[in-house]
């Protein structure tokens, strides 16, 4: 039997808060962004999916924006 995803709700929301954020300050749709990257950003900020970390640095990598950085500046 599989164990259930542990699931942490206010550091997902956070995160993709942050990343909508970034997005907008680029002035990039999410269908820009799919084009670019091939990644559903839609999917990633409603939050209802965990992402990988592997999918949140090449998000960020696209945004020119460190892991560390990004998360220094979201409120956890």
């Amino acid at each position: 039997m599989a164990k259930a995803q542990l699931k942490d709700q206010k550091l997902l929301r956070s995160t993709v808060d942050g990343l909508k954020i970034l997005r907008k300050q680029r002035n990039l749709t999410q269908e820009d962004f799919y084009n670019d990257t091939g990644i559903h950003i839609s999917r990633v900020e409603t939050g209802r999916v965990n992402i990988s970390l592997s999918t949140l640095k090449t998000i960020l990598d696209y945004y020119q924006v460190s892991l560390s950085s990004f998360f220094q500046s979201i409120n956890l």
